[in-house]
């Protein structure tokens, strides 16, 4: 394969121009912040952020490198096909169900990160747990991003894999740790544009090839493969449905979803951006769709390609890429490299900006240095950005099972955070007994049940494991659902029975070594109930906001109301009785 010099000359070009955005928006919002919060204004801006600028970038979050190239290739691949794609609908209704039950309570309570409320409750050696699968699964996520864009960009222009991963990262990195959420914000509303036209331009060139056949003969007729459309087998049906509930339920415990949420100008704004970006996320995955159903079917002989076709040179995973560089103009193939491009660094920098976050908010200032300056903390998540970001490149290069990795810590995201959400936000009475109970009970039942990604073989063995031409388990009982739903209910039974042996005299007072439940009236002990100190974060039912002017764009599309520090509405005045 020749060296493409106007590829490269268009990536560069692309690349540049987000920096530029990135920087731009940084000086924009430089003085976002009244004196004293601008490491708050960092992590959520000065929650004004309103309905064009957020649905965009709530969007681009999860119209992710992985989203795009996941469910082409999930489309191609023969035996799964469109019935296997379940991201677009899965993280679709993971997005309507968080705006429905989890936006407004998190919003209007005025929390800083997603972790907020865990440590308000069970303190902060629980806030300190939850922080590991929450890492994970940020960390291996942009890992994973860096390396199929690394991987996208060798197949289109030729050039080093590892160059084009570092000079991924590094962008990505420069522009978050200038500006914080607003230049993750403003750059999401360019990537997402360019996503969109870049896919929706490419689909045409490569539908009419002469090698591509009418994908509506086959979606439902095997001509080069199984047809596109795919099947579920009646064994595999709760493997779906574990897959189907892991997308759509742990899509929600994330702290790059609750970011834009918390940046909101209001709670029904954080509501309506969530809606907004499940109808945003189904609109970009057709393109992904279409361009899956175009590889499979295309006779691959006919192209310049050749012979054997991806899924046999098992380069199906990079189905997308492939079909831009062969079915389309060379022209065509770079505008569309370009919408890869944005989509990797759309998610890569969410995640690292939310990674850290939560370690200089929840980890350094809440466990630590619950003293520590303003200025001190802004100077611990510049630090943390360029660590994390280094940290993320270093997996993408060197880690051969980066999606291993990235499967499992996002299961530790499903089986022990979103439980966790449950109790903390919905159920009365639970405590930090309960929630360690929970998290151990269901780190346990996951792990024992094997990973093939990671070639982890199980301990248990559920209903229905099979082996395959491998030689790995695989587990058919949706048992991750089960493992999220163990931990749930033990959180909850053993929060009531701690309780009520501490408050009935069973145990005495001084076991309880975690002040749950005893001490935790105590007057003494009411700082695990404060997130800091008063003038950090108001705890009201919506958190007052600082009116910035100097964003045109962002000011128009920003709820004046969200300013006022007393919401008269009877729905927020009927929530403050309760």
């Amino acid at each position: 394969m020749a060296f493409h010099v106007e590829g490269l000359v268009a990536i560069v070009v692309f690349y540049l121009a987000i920096l530029a955005v990135g920087i731009w928006a940084a000086w924009k919002t430089k003085n976002t912040g009244s004196e004293g919060d601008r490491s708050e204004a960092i992590i959520v801006g000065g929650r004004d952020i309103g309905l064009l600028v957020g649905g965009f970038t709530m969007t681009a979050t999860w119209v992710g490198g992985g989203y795009i190239n996941g469910t082409a290739e999930a489309v191609y691949v023969p035996g799964y096909g469109l019935a296997w794609a379940q991201a677009p609908i899965g993280y679709s209704l993971s997005l309507v169900l968080g705006g429905l039950f989890f936006a407004k309570p998190m919003r209007s309570k005025g929390y800083v990160t997603m972790l907020d409320p865990f440590q308000q409750l069970y303190g902060k050696r629980m806030g300190g747990l939850l922080f590991i699968p929450a890492l994970m699964g940020e960390m291996f996520w942009a890992a994973a991003i860096f390396s199929a864009l690394g991987a996208t960009i060798s197949v289109i222009i030729d050039i080093n894999v590892n160059i084009s991963v570092i000079i991924s990262a590094l962008i990505a990195t420069m522009y978050t740790l200038v500006g914080g959420v607003y230049s993750v914000a403003y750059t999401d509303v360019v990537q997402l544009f360019c996503i969109f036209l870049g896919l929706w331009i490419s689909v045409p060139f490569a539908m009419s090839h002469p090698a591509v056949t009418d994908i509506g003969l086959t979606a439902v007729h095997q001509v080069y493969q199984a047809p596109w459309l795919g099947s579920i087998n009646s064994l595999d049906i709760y493997t779906w449905l574990d897959n189907f509930f892991l997308l759509t339920l742990g899509g929600i415990p994330w702290q790059a979803y609750f970011q834009r949420v918390l940046s909101s100008s209001s709670a029904t704004y954080a509501q309506v951006l969530s809606f907004l970006a499940a109808f945003g996320c189904l609109v970009m995955a057709v393109p992904a769709v279409l361009i899956g159903a175009i590889g499979a079917s295309t006779a691959w002989n006919q192209t310049e390609y050749g012979v054997p076709d991806p899924k046999s040179k098992k380069e199906a995973d990079m189905i997308l890429p492939i079909v831009l560089q062969y079915l389309c103009p060379v022209y065509i193939s770079f505008f569309g490299l370009g919408a890869v491009s944005a989509a990797v660094m759309s998610s890569a920098d969410s995640s690292i900006l939310s990674a850290s976050s939560m370690f200089a908010r929840n980890i350094y200032q809440l466990s630590f240095r619950q003293n520590a300056s303003d200025r001190e903390i802004v100077w611990v998540m510049r630090i943390t950005i360029l660590l994390f970001g280094a940290s993320a490149t270093a997996m993408a290069l060197l880690a051969s099972s980066v999606y291993g990795l990235w499967y499992l810590s996002s299961d530790l995201v499903y089986i022990i955070i979103f439980p966790q959400l449950l109790c903390v936000l919905f159920i009365k009475g639970t405590n930090t007994y309960g929630a360690i109970a929970g998290y151990l009970f269901g780190l346990v039942l996951r792990i024992t049940g094997g990973e093939p990604y990671l070639y982890l073989q199980p301990l248990i063995f559920y209903p229905g494991w099979y082996q395959d031409d491998n030689n790995l388990y695989i587990q058919r009982f949706p048992f991750k659902t089960l493992s999220m739903l163990t931990s749930f209910f033990t959180n909850i039974i053993v929060s009531y029975l701690a309780k009520y042996l501490f408050e009935s005299g069973t145990l005495p007072p001084k076991l309880d070594f975690l002040d749950a439940v005893v001490a935790r009236y105590s007057r003494e002990h009411m700082d695990k109930a404060t997130l800091v100190k008063s003038d950090n974060i108001v705890l009201n039912e919506l958190a007052p906001v600082n009116p910035r002017h100097s964003l045109t764009l962002s000011s128009t599309f920003t709820n004046k109301e969200a300013f006022n520090y007393v919401d008269s509405s009877p729905e927020l005045s009927n929530t403050e009785d309760n």
